[in-house]
């Protein structure tokens, strides 16, 4: 139990933690992403998804609670972090060029608490369904599955929200393009050559995360996607 606390107290501890924490919600970003890029499928597939996920039951809100406390867990965390590394140098850097420290590092808790801000939106507006009153009117589908398909549509047919989505994706990018290499640091699997790699190889993961999942509401927004049944 000492080790364990001890663990938990020390840098190290916190930034292999916010590592694994990141890591699981990286994958989980990727599994959301591909379930909702079934919308340019067609209804039945979007439809049938989501109805897989709530066929689940009790283990959906399990996993969902799993995540919320990753979530949280991780932020505080690295929040923790970014105080210790404060207190640790006291004095401001002189010369604010940031020679090595990108905008994305500077910002990492400021990204990610506007994230989470994104993310309690996000539950509310499709997983609560409380931001707009017309998800109440979708009628089922032919098979009896809840209409998440132009559920999407309706939702993303507002300017405002679209563009509020747009924006958190921007910034989880953001903390993406930085957190995915640092987890390899924390999880001491880099090198001097490998660095520059992992910079790399997490910039353009991360931006085509937001390729994918911006590409959702652009497209509704075009009219490239329209609702399967009309209110």
């Amino acid at each position: 139990m000492n080790i364990l606390s001890a663990f938990y107290r020390s840098s190290v501890g916190k930034k292999i933690i916010v590592a694994i924490t990141g890591i699981i919600l990286i994958l989980f970003v990727i599994g959301h992403l591909l379930g909702n890029l079934q919308i340019f499928i067609g209804p039945d597939w979007v439809n049938g998804y989501s109805q897989h996920l709530h066929d689940l039951g009790p283990l959906l809100w399990l996993i969902r609670l799993f995540l919320l406390a990753t979530v949280i867990i991780h932020i505080y965390l690295t929040i923790q972090l970014a105080i210790e590394n404060r207190r640790a140098r006291p004095e401001p850097y002189m010369d604010k060029r940031y020679v090595k420290a990108t905008f994305a590092s500077r910002h990492m808790v400021m990204s990610g608490l506007i994230v989470l801000a994104f993310i309690a939106y996000h539950l509310a507006h499709f997983t609560f369904r409380k931001t707009d009153p017309r998800f109440a009117l979708l009628k089922p589908d032919p098979l009896g599955h809840y209409d998440v398909y132009s559920m999407m549509v309706y939702g993303f047919q507002n300017y405002f929200v679209s563009g509020f989505y747009v924006l958190g994706l921007f910034l989880l990018a953001l903390h993406l393009s930085h957190g995915s290499s640092s987890f390899f640091q924390s999880l001491g699997l880099n090198d001097k050559k490998m660095t520059p790699r992992l910079a790399v190889g997490a910039r353009v993961f991360a931006w085509l995360l937001f390729v994918g999942y911006t590409s959702i509401p652009v497209a509704i927004l075009l009219g490239l996607i329209k609702p399967s049944q009309q209110l």
